[in-house]
């Protein structure tokens, strides 16, 4: 009798990384062990150091993400009792773009004394927002030139993109930048810490790096246009061979065996991003369903069968997400984190000690508060820019807005509004799709929201007019992940051989199904086209106070 064989999945979030051990035969997740970064997100001071990072910097220390495996891997192979030997393969996911310097052998430019105290050296997460300046030039520059690659993103390149992070390293320490022999994503640099190989995933490369399929990445009077010393920024510093999801990157090392408990060898599948790792793990494998990752942000993923320009998307790449499809991406900067913020900064001490006394959290306390109220009552309407606009004006220069508040306002109203905000930013996303040849016929809702907040996902059904339903998985990146893992091991392994095997047999929906409600969604019809009216207004040029404000901000803190 055969043993049954597992897979472990590997999610690096913002705040810390998770793995999980599944059995390959059915998706079903034996354990799971969670880390937090011991540096976090460094976006006051560098660590250990008095050098404070100016506004909109967002660092990470690539040290955490070792940590990681030494910890959570063994954790579930304790937890679960498996044998290392059954562990067929590894996959690895992660928040996208995130990118850092190395040496030519991957060495972080930050592990070394003489660069530990240069911002610059470190990794830039994802929500990194200091290279908007560059963004803006690449923008212009591709614009003016005739650069077609913009028409894959929407129109525009993001500051949270790798170019502009990495443009940002040369405008502001060029010392860091020759030093830098290599320029890669934090997800293919955790999958080369692995396997001792460097391999380059398509999915980063595409969506992030201005690669395609068909082109390559831009051609060198592109860089040459941006700064002469860039003009062989892929062949100096990157590399021109980009491999496909799914395909296997490497084995594990003796080193990484070691830090992990697994037998040396075991396939590690080239890295993915957490996002679109989702995708087959909530079933979809098909046209016509937008998957949504819902968690401090909102990523939206959806497949296609034609290569279509929707304005505002943060981009598609062939075979980006699921082989033979065009994958489409777009996303909201800020959704989980400003209901954070409005618990941290806006909630009175007496919700608190109410939520206190009856045992329960205070977001759970707000949503019960909140979901009594009907839809309309509050008279307020907000939007939902507090960490800029990823989708569809992608500009991070925008600031959240609440608009209606009197004094009789309660604070069940404002977090409400902020949830209803967020709603209207995924149906403006959904609309862009729709409007361009993308059909969004269902929606599928995973992360940590869906889990926590049964209004916030009838809402979101109330104001799209569409069904969502929810994947089985707990962790669903995870699980992702662990799916290309069993599928970089193969079939004669005991996996699959591709990930359309791995989903069917892996992948499950649960029961719930969030429906429209029809007076609901009349009701939310009107507030939705105030919306429109506000979004227009203040993201698209008649009113550009919210970014004289932040520029006056920057320019009070600067003296």
């Amino acid at each position: 009798m055969t043993s049954k064989k597992y897979a472990i999945g590997v999610d690096f979030g913002t705040e810390s990384g998770r793995a999980v051990l599944v059995d390959v035969s059915n998706g079903a997740e034996i354990a799971t062990a969670v880390h937090p970064y011991g540096n976090g997100v460094i976006d006051e001071r560098l660590p250990g150091t008095d050098i404070r990072l100016e506004p909109d910097w967002a660092l990470q220390d690539p040290n955490d993400y070792i940590e990681v495996f030494k910890r959570t891997i063994p954790a579930v192979l304790q937890q679960s009792g498996v044998n290392p030997a059954d562990v067929i393969g590894v996959g690895v996911d992660f928040t996208a773009c995130t990118m850092l310097p190395t040496l030519k052998d991957g060495m972080p430019l930050c592990f070394l004394l003489q660069y530990r105290e240069r911002p610059h050296a470190w990794i830039k997460l994802w929500k990194h927002h200091a290279a908007q300046p560059e963004a803006n030039k690449l923008n212009a520059i591709a614009r003016e030139k005739g650069f077609d690659f913009l028409d894959r993103y929407g129109g525009k390149i993001s500051s949270e993109w790798f170019f502009p992070k990495v443009w940002q390293i040369l405008d502001e320490d060029p010392e860091i930048y020759a030093a830098a022999e290599r320029f890669l994503e934090a997800a293919d640099w955790v999958v080369w810490q692995l396997t001792g190989e460097e391999k380059r995933n398509s999915c980063t490369a595409g969506y992030k790096a201005i690669w395609s399929k068909a082109e390559g990445f831009p051609a060198k009077e592109f860089f040459r246009a941006l700064d002469p010393r860039m003009e062989n920024i892929v062949d100096e510093k990157m590399t021109r061979t980009i491999v496909s999801l799914g395909e296997k990157a490497g084995g594990l090392t003796a080193q990484a065996a070691g830090w992990t408990g697994l037998k040396e060898g075991t396939a590690v599948a080239v890295a993915n991003v957490d996002a679109h790792v989702s995708v087959p793990a909530a079933t979809v494998v098909d046209t016509g369903k937008m998957v949504m990752i819902m968690g401090t942000s909102i990523c939206h993923m959806v497949l296609g069968k034609e290569a279509k320009i929707v304005p505002g998307m943060c981009g598609y790449t062939e075979d980006g997400i699921i082989p033979g499809f065009i994958g489409y991406e777009a996303g909201q900067s800020c959704v989980g984190d400003h209901f954070a913020w409005f618990v941290e900064n806006c909630v009175p001490e007496a919700y608190q000690q109410q939520a206190k006394a009856r045992g329960v959290d205070i977001h759970q306390l707000l949503e019960e508060k909140a979901a009594a109220l009907k839809v309309g009552e509050s008279g307020l309407l907000a939007l939902d820019w507090w960490n800029g606009n990823r989708s569809v004006l992608v500009d991070v220069d925008l600031t959240g807005m609440m608009l209606g508040m009197t004094l009789l306002t309660k604070p069940e109203e404002m977090y409400r509004a902020l949830i209803e905000a967020t709603a209207y930013g995924t149906r403006v996303i959904i609309e862009a799709f729709e409007n361009n040849g993308v059909p969004v016929d269902q929606l599928y809702a995973t992360g940590g929201l869906p889990d926590k907040n049964r209004l916030l996902m009838q809402i979101y059904a109330d104001v799209t007019g569409r069904e969502i339903r929810v994947p089985a998985a707990k962790q669903t990146p995870a699980v992702g992940s662990a799916m290309f893992g069993a599928v970089a091991a193969g079939a004669a392994a005991g996996g699959y051989d591709s990930i359309y095997d791995a989903s069917l047999k892996m992948a499950h929906l649960r029961e719930d199904v969030y429906r429209p409600i029809p007076e609901n969604q009349a009701v939310y019809e009107r507030l939705f086209q105030e919306y429109v009216l506000l979004h227009d207004y203040f993201g698209r040029g008649p009113n550009d106070v919210m970014k004289r404000l932040k520029a006056l901000k920057v320019e009070v803190l600067e003296k």
